[in-house]
């Protein structure tokens, strides 16, 4: 296993909700000194680096939850691990209108070399802690831009929840948002038919509900907004759970 900064595990509390298992692919901006992307390094406080506020929201519903969570402190833009890794998108040479130069070229041989460095081991990590604990819940933390710079339409949604073929825990979870007054994406801003890999593999895989929760990041700019999502959400979360035992 890679130590920090690629991704961190919290361990969570045997008096919490440690039979829930938080999951952040984009947590972090990190990069490598011996990577070179090739762009701006005003791009990697963008959306396309890293998910805005989800790692700092995952944090604070381990701590109200006792769940124990990795976050991949690791740049998307050096291994997007929310994608499986024969996917050219893994490794993306660009990304909303931004070329990743640094990306574009690389051998086949350099691809299979970054994706065993990072990839690999963060999804080994995440692999061993769910054979061993068997959570009851899987909740994959996410945020998405309000708006992509290449075009389409703004994105309305303050909360989606994302599922592929098991949508057990997603469906309680529409109905707990809809009862609070949002307006919940349902598979949306995008389908988890289309991009679930992480859930596909550590949650579907398995037969273990999940929650692929997605927060639009204009909620998440500062501590007030991370602690009313986390508010909102971790008894969302507590439910799901204890409706699924």
């Amino acid at each position: 296993m890679l130590a920090p900064p690629w991704f961190d595990h919290l361990p969570g509390t045997a008096d919490g909700g440690g039979d829930v298992l938080l999951l952040v692919d984009h947590a972090g901006a990190a990069v490598p000194p011996d990577v070179a992307l090739g762009i701006p390094d005003a791009l990697l406080a963008a959306h396309i680096a890293v998910d805005i506020g989800a790692g700092p929201l995952a944090r604070a519903l381990a701590g109200r939850l006792g769940a124990a969570a990795f976050l991949a402190t690791l740049s998307r833009l050096v291994v997007d691990l929310n994608r499986d890794p024969d996917d050219p998108r893994a490794i993306p040479a660009a990304s909303d209108g931004h070329a990743i130069p640094g990306n574009a070229d690389l051998s086949a041989a350099e691809r299979q070399a970054r994706l065993a460095r990072f990839w690999a081991p963060y999804h080994d990590a995440v692999a061993a802690h769910v054979a061993a604990a068997r959570p009851a819940l899987i909740v994959a933390v996410h945020s998405f831009t309000p708006a992509l710079a290449e075009g389409g339409d703004p994105r309305p949604w303050p909360v989606g929840l994302l599922y592929n073929d098991d949508d057990r825990a997603a469906r309680i979870a529409l109905t707990l948002l809809a009862e609070a007054g949002f307006d919940a994406g349902d598979n949306q801003p995008y389908s988890g038919k289309l991009l679930n890999a992480t859930m596909n593999r550590h949650a579907e895989a398995r037969g273990i509900p999940y929650l692929a929760l997605e927060i639009r990041n204009d909620g998440l700019t500062d501590a007030a907004g991370i602690g009313r999502w986390a508010e909102i959400l971790a008894p969302v979360i507590t439910v799901v759970r204890n409706r699924l035992a």
